[in-house]
């Protein structure tokens, strides 16, 4: 568990946002339990730091006052690769929460098979301190024409499936074999023979 010492933010708005991240803090709102958002910035090399973990538990320091919270919607900045604003929902000790987990593939399918992901997360139901960091979905020896659903997928302890259990999250198949670059090249110098004996005949 990561802990910020978050600090009140007074100014708002695009301007005040870029002062917020010059300044070397990233903006966020603090919200959740009924209470109005708090509007706060958070120290940014820390929280990045702090994010690289999926669904993270943090404890936010707010004015000597420690609040639990997950961040629910993180912007980067694809470029720099920053944080440019958190969105952070307040949370209690036994409290379930959902959130969305990264779906991992392990294992290899078949020879001769892929496997295609169609579902990159999965929505899960957890407890507030103890979410999981991702669900492994295992396709080692699976055959073509197999399909995993979200209701066939193995969870974490303690975790619910919050999703459509009718989601198709993994399926194998059988690659299209294209006929090989010299079959192609054969093919086409026989039409091209074809075609000049014809030319000639009807010379």
């Amino acid at each position: 568990m990561s802990k910020l010492v978050a600090t009140t933010r007074t100014e708002f708005g695009k301007g005040a946002a870029r002062r917020t991240r010059r300044a070397g803090l990233v903006p966020a709102v603090l919200y959740g339990h009924g209470a109005a958002p708090v509007h706060v910035a958070l120290p940014g090399h820390a929280t990045f730091m702090a994010l690289k973990v999926t669904n993270a538990l943090l404890e936010i320091e707010l004015d000597g006052d420690v609040q639990l919270a997950i961040a629910k919607d993180v912007q980067r900045d694809p470029i720099r690769d920053s944080v440019e604003h958190v969105d952070l929902q307040v949370v209690r000790k036994g409290e379930k929460v959902i959130v969305d987990v990264p779906v991992h593939v392990v294992g290899e399918s078949a020879p001769g098979t892929i496997h295609l992901t169609d579902l990159q997360h999965l929505s899960l139901e957890a407890e507030a301190t103890h979410l999981p960091e991702a669900v492994e979905v295992s396709v080692e020896g699976l055959e073509a024409g197999t399909n995993i659903l979200a209701a066939d997928v193995k969870l974490p302890a303690g975790a619910t499936l919050a999703g459509d259990p009718e989601a198709l999250v993994v399926s194998i198949s059988a690659p299209q074999v294209a006929e090989s670059a010299d079959e192609a090249a054969e093919g086409a110098s026989e039409a091209s023979a074809e075609a000049a004996g014809s030319e000639s005949a009807e010379g």
